[in-house]
């Protein structure tokens, strides 16, 4: 992803599945995102207590779009309703 501007944090995956997932529908319709997580996906493929969670982040410029696209995508049963607290809202980073 080209840094030409500050990141933000638009959903918090449970998994690096999940976010990979979300990661694919944003670039899907050309937003860049990339994955930030404090845990070796190979060693952590579950969340206890949030310690394997993946956040994606996508350029500020992007923000509202992207969070918009992840709504619709809930509505569309691309992500599970439970998911849906995991969208980030406010410019969090």
């Amino acid at each position: 992803m080209n840094k030409t501007g500050k990141t933000v944090e638009v959903y918090k995956a449970r998994t690096e599945l999940e976010a990979q997932v979300i990661k694919g529908l944003l670039e899907s319709f050309g937003i860049p995102s990339y994955l930030k997580s404090h845990a070796a996906p190979s060693v952590h493929w579950f969340t206890i207590d949030g310690m394997a969670e993946v956040t994606v982040m996508v350029l500020d410029s992007m923000v509202e779009e992207a969070r918009q696209l992840i709504q619709d995508s809930n509505e569309d049963e691309l992500i599970e309703d439970n998911d849906q607290d995991n969208i980030i809202e406010g410019n969090s980073n």
